[in-house]
């Protein structure tokens, strides 16, 4: 099966994310599409895996298969977490919506660690532009604080926040370069400080609740396994004609 066709006939859940879901969208702002979805069943019994992410069809657009959306929204994995919180959601059906209702059940403290450990690394990337160059790639420096402040804020009152609401202004202000480098860096390490101190009281709980993800992927891929397959006609030619399984 072509892996497009899994995006445009299996997709449960879509939705727009980037600047237009933070809020910070400008003229000429891309669209980025992100979508799960939910390869039959009968696919995993072949020698050839269905894929684990498929690139496309549309541009800027980019899907997981449920399962290992959920393998990494139970490591924290910020851009995963991100996709269940957006608050421009272009598709669920029941499964997607059933997704969607387990969103709390992905989060725990373990944010910490993952967000700020990608933040880490992407300050990296920026002193070294700056060190380069003179100057970082403040879009990404405006989108670092953004994330940070995120991480923050999840912290602290145990849900996660998409829009940057009253901080549009303030962090457009750094996309254009209007901050200079060592202001940024310093409300960097504020952020990154205040999400430590908030971890240490956080609402979260340690761990995410693996059994529940888990309880509802066992689900989804027993009902799958119930449908016809569509994509085994040959197959089940062959089966018919030779009569396996007829009683």
């Amino acid at each position: 099966m072509h892996p497009e066709t899994l995006v445009r006939d299996h997709t449960i859940y879509a939705c727009v994310m980037g600047s237009r879901a933070f809020g910070l969208a400008t003229d000429g702002s891309d669209t980025d599409r992100r979508g799960v979805f939910l390869a039959p069943t009968p696919l995993f019994w072949r020698f050839d895996k269905p894929p684990t992410h498929v690139d496309g069809p549309r541009e800027e657009q980019f899907s997981w298969e449920l399962e290992r959306f959920c393998e990494l929204a139970l490591r924290a994995n910020p851009n995963i977490l991100e996709c269940l919180h957006s608050p421009l959601v272009e598709y669920a059906d029941d499964t997607g919506r059933e997704l969607l209702a387990l969103r709390e059940a992905f989060l725990s403290r373990q944010a910490l660690e993952t967000f700020t450990r990608y933040a880490l690394g992407q300050r990296k990337k920026l002193e070294a532009d700056v060190r380069s160059h003179g100057a970082p790639r403040w879009k990404h420096a405006m989108h670092l604080l953004r994330l940070l402040t995120s991480a923050r804020d999840l912290l602290r009152t145990g849900r996660l926040t998409i829009d940057v609401g009253d901080q549009r202004a303030p962090l457009l202000e750094v996309k254009r370069g209007e901050v200079p480098w060592p202001e940024v860096e310093s409300r960097m390490s504020r952020l990154a400080r205040e999400a430590e101190e908030a971890s240490h009281r956080s609402p979260l709980p340690a761990e995410p609740d693996r059994p529940r993800v888990e309880d509802f992927l066992i689900r989804v891929r027993r009902a799958s396994a119930l449908q016809p397959d569509p994509y085994d006609e040959g197959v089940q030619g062959v089966v018919d004609r030779r009569g396996v399984g007829k009683r």
